[in-house]
Formats: structure tokens, sequence, C-alpha cells
């Protein structure tokens, strides 16, 4: 049961990719989409993966240290999605493969966030039914402006590798509650999740800085874009406090 609801959670991230699709991704809305998922990944840094990276460090380490733990893990994220990005199809000539690059690498931070967020639900069900379930709910919902912003980004590849890319985001959920099932907590602990954790927050930083907010300050259209911003924060804080 704990396993279907994890799934379910994750499948969540498709509902956004439908919203994206039946709009036909129009212009307009690709860049409110990418002005969303800016304001989603920055309210989900601050209200979500670094405060539960820094509770997970610090089970090894005191509050002072815990935070030059997690910043050198930063590091290490943004020089991992650096690496990456050169394996990834250049972006910098086209608008196009400028988005559907930023797709690709955020996909691929999203979907280690997601496993995380996996195991967390499943052990939650686990522990608490009542907790598990507003838990789930709460991370069930957060998905799908996750899902908007990756099926916005890979848009022009087709409805098809986009909504592909997203089910691969989508079942990392799954994947994680399938991993503390399977081994019961006995290779991923607190801690070693709060490393991952921290190392996703450098990549998610990544691309805010350095693929998100460089298309943002080219739109024209200043106010869409502080309107977009806004609308994702917003989204993203109601759904991690249901």
């Amino acid at each position: 049961m704990s396993l279907l609801i994890t799934l379910i959670v994750g499948l969540f991230t498709l509902l956004g990719s439908f919203i994206v699709i039946t709009t036909n991704n129009s212009k307009k809305i690709v860049d409110f989409s990418v002005s969303l998922g800016f304001g989603v990944l920055i309210a989900l840094i601050i209200l979500g993966i670094f405060p539960e990276s820094l509770e997970l460090i610090q089970t090894k380490y005191s509050l002072t240290s815990s935070i030059i733990v997690i910043l050198l893990l930063v590091i290490i994220g943004i020089f991992i999605l650096k690496i990456l990005d050169k394996f990834i199809p250049d972006h910098h000539s086209h608008n196009k493969n400028n988005l559907i690059h930023v797709g690709l690498i955020t996909s691929v931070a999203l979907f280690i966030h997601n496993y995380l967020e996996g195991m967390a639900v499943y052990t939650s069900l686990n522990t608490s039914l009542n907790f598990g379930l507003m838990l789930a709910l709460g991370v069930a919902l957060h998905n799908i402006p996750l899902g908007m912003s990756i099926t916005s980004f890979l848009y022009h590849q087709g409805k098809k590798k986009a909504i592909i890319y997203s089910l691969f985001v989508s079942l990392a959920t799954f994947f994680g509650g399938l991993t503390i099932l399977v081994f019961n907590d006995l290779i991923i602990n607190e801690f070693i999740r709060g490393v991952i954790l921290s190392i996703t927050l450098g990549m998610l930083v990544y691309i805010i800085i350095f693929e998100l907010l460089p298309h943002i300050l080219k739109n024209k259209n200043k106010l869409k874009s502080i309107l977009g911003i806004i609308v994702g924060i917003i989204i993203f804080s109601i759904s991690k406090f249901i």
C-alpha cells in the first residue's frame, strides 16, 4: 500500500506535463513557465532542500560544521552538473536548444531530488499513516509545477519525448520508496541522504543561476517574468505547507 501511494505521488508530475501540452506550449506559456520554474526551484531550495539537508547532516555534525559541509557539497553539485553540461547537446546558438538543454539537466537534478522524496514518503507512511498521507499530499501537489517546468523546457523535442522525461522524473519517487522497501535503511542512512540532497542542492543552484536566470533576463516582458516567479514561489509554498 505504501509503495502504491509513493508511485501515485510521483505520477502527479505528469499532471503538470499534461497542463503544458493541452495549452500547446505557446511562447507566452514558455516564458511564463520558465519564470514559474525559477520560482518553484527557489522555493524548493529555501523551504525544502536546504532545511532538510541541514537537519540530516546535523545527525553527525554540529550546526556550524553542518553548514560548512553543505556548502562544500553544494560546490561539488555545481561542479558535477558543469561536467554533465558538456555532454548535453549545445544550447548557446538557438533559443529552442537552450530550453531543451535546461530541461535535460533539470530532469537529472529533479530525478535525484524526487528519489530522495520517495524514500521520505515511504518511510513516513510506514511510521505514521496520517503524517505520511499529509506528506504524500504535499509532495504530490508540488510535483505538478515541477512537471510543468520540465515539459515546457523539453516541448520542442516533441510531446512524446517531453512526456517520457517527465515520466522518468516522476518514477524516481517510486524508486526511492522501493529502495527503502528492499534495503530497509541498511545502505542509505539519514546522513547519506543529507549528503545526496546537498549535492542536489548544488545542482539546482547551478540551474537557477547559469540556465534559468539568463533566459529570464533576456525576456522583454519583465512584469510577466516577475509574476511567474512570484506564482511559482506561492504555488510551491502552498503545496509545501498543506
